[in-house]
């Protein structure tokens, strides 16, 4: 799913090392239906700086959807995605990290 994100926002993220330090970092908590669609999108953390970051998240995985079925995982379909912006506020996926 973070590769998906990333592949169907490619202009909206960056490769390579992190910097130093991050702009923001918005945790988004996702809920998904069997299908893979988006049930629902909140705001784990949303950041002092950069507030705005946690909307462009939450498009960003709304983008992307839908994921594929995860009818044959365990429920509930809940999962956490950690967004790395940049000064430039483009992103990379914590779970993504080496």
């Amino acid at each position: 799913m973070a590769k998906k994100i990333m592949q169907m926002n490619d202009s909206a993220t960056f490769v390579g090392a992190l910097p130093e330090q991050l702009a923001s970092i918005p945790v988004i908590e996702i809920s998904l239906n069997a299908d893979g669609s988006v049930q629902a999108l909140d705001a784990r953390r949303v950041p002092r700086f950069f507030p705005e970051t946690t909307q462009m998240a939450m498009t960003a995985i709304r983008r992307a959807a839908p994921f594929g079925s995860v009818s044959h995982l365990p429920k509930p379909w809940v999962f956490n995605e950690t967004f790395l912006f940049n000064d430039d506020l483009k992103f990379q996926l914590h779970s993504l990290q080496p």
